[in-house]
């Protein structure tokens, strides 16, 4: 994923805060990547790579490491973050085309981000709420019985917060009058 004005300075900082806060041995290394995406929601490339450097560890084996474990983002979280349960009880009502209809209205897929960072996309394993199933998380809200047409209700609900956020920020319109 392409880095967003400012972002390159942002990560260089924090690997140099980790990296300076934690002895630099191999031992450290997952401490080091969990404090990392800590500050900054993910593991973007090149804060792996300056860890590699500064533990002094090929980078193939950090990226390795981040793949291997579930914990650790490749992608930055959006703004809206949507879960998809996959658990026992969601997959059998129709998880799978929850998902798909998501992505879809999206445009990504499961793991990923959208590229203006509003939406990312997630798969879970449960989330508990098997009486609901098939069920979606969207930013810590749970909804239940999440069909195609509640995905296409829910990303609407989405889209019209997006543009009321997008009018409050501009401000009133030059020339309104008061009514």
């Amino acid at each position: 994923m392409q880095l967003l004005k400012g972002e390159k300075e942002e990560i260089l900082a924090c690997v140099k805060e980790v990296l300076g806060e934690n002895s630099k041995t191999h031992e450290n290394l997952i401490p080091i990547l969990q404090q990392v995406q800590k500050k900054l929601g993910y593991l973007p490339a090149l804060a792996m790579d300056k860890i590699a450097e500064g533990l002094k560890v090929p980078a193939v084996d950090i990226f390795s490491l981040v793949t291997f474990y579930n914990q650790f983002r490749l992608n930055p979280p959006g703004k809206h973050e949507i879960k998809v349960c996959m658990g026992t009880a969601c997959y059998m009502t129709g998880g799978d085309i929850t998902l798909e209809s998501f992505e879809r209205r999206m445009g990504i897929n499961e793991g990923e981000t959208s590229l203006d960072r509003h939406y990312s996309l997630d798969r879970v394993a449960c989330v508990g709420c098997c009486t609901l199933a098939p069920v979606a998380v969207i930013d810590d809200e749970v909804e239940g019985k999440v069909t195609p047409t509640r995905v296409d209700g829910i990303m609407l609900a989405l889209e019209e917060d997006r543009e009321d956020n997008a009018i409050e920020k501009s401000g009133p319109k030059v020339g309104a009058e008061d009514e």
